[in-house]
């Protein structure tokens, strides 16, 4: 007969007290639902923020991705959680360009899986000098106008639902255009130089964390210019990826991929 030790009942407990609060948020969220329909950030059906056919669309799969871009030596590598096609890119582009910032949940889960993956494979690819809490988190910030036309800043946006502060250390070196809608030479011509640190950051550690990788020239350009700056930058995280195909090399990228 298997004995239940102390440690044990307290686990079950916690899972049926889980279970217990999980089952009353979601029968609120069906009353809600009822009184004020709301239409699904990934398919448009009236019923939540983001349904369960798209939420399973959201399940976080991490996976290193490469990118070669020219004039960086090494090729980019990023830890991505989702790809962004399908139910998944529509709920990430409502999110970042629609307001739907109702959809952040499960988005923050699957950058917050991302950033694990990323943490994981720099301490396992060899001794990084200091302990791992010395690894901060950079984001890259927006253009003036897609915040204000946003209201908020989407990648900092998830990782404050996930209970991550990043460190500010990044800005802006002059104007640019949003990537959003620009082809692959546009991409890096706009992001080469625009980014600059806001002070020294010698022996500091940085993962770069974005929403969407494309080219690969935005994270590049954070990596330059943390390097320039002193610090050093051990990997990278994004919510999704955009699969490349041949007709991407003609600038055909999607629109709310940065």
């Amino acid at each position: 007969m298997r004995t239940i030790t102390g440690p044990a009942i307290v686990g079950t407990a916690t899972t049926v007290r889980d279970a217990a609060l999980g089952a009353v948020r979601d029968a609120v969220l069906d009353g809600l639902a009822v009184l004020a329909p709301v239409a699904c950030a990934g398919c448009g059906a009236v019923d939540r923020a983001v349904c369960g056919d798209c939420l399973a669309a959201l399940v976080p799969e991490p996976r290193i991705v490469t990118r070669a871009v020219p004039g960086v030596e090494a090729q980019l590598r990023a830890h991505a959680a989702l790809a962004y096609t399908g139910r998944a890119a529509m709920i990430l582009a409502a999110f970042k360009d629609g307001g739907r910032t109702d959809a952040a949940k499960p988005l923050a889960v699957a950058l917050r899986a991302a950033l694990a993956s990323a943490l994981a494979s720099a301490l396992a690819e060899g001794p990084v000098a200091g302990p791992a809490r010395g690894i901060e988190i950079a984001t890259v910030p927006s253009t003036p106008r897609a915040h204000r036309e946003r209201g908020y800043a989407p990648v900092e946006l998830l990782l404050g639902r996930s209970g991550i502060r990043s460190a500010r250390v990044l800005r802006l070196a002059r104007e640019r255009a949003d990537q959003a809608g620009l082809g692959q030479a546009a991409r890096r011509a706009n992001a080469a130089g625009a980014l600059v640190a806001l002070r020294r950051l010698d022996g500091r550690r940085f993962l770069l964390v974005d929403d969407i990788l494309t080219t690969g020239s935005t994270l590049a350009e954070a990596a330059r210019a943390v390097g320039m700056a002193g610090g050093s930058v051990v990997g990278s995280a994004v919510v999704a990826e955009t699969p490349l195909h041949r007709g991407s090399a003609l600038g055909e990228l999607p629109a709310n991929a940065s």
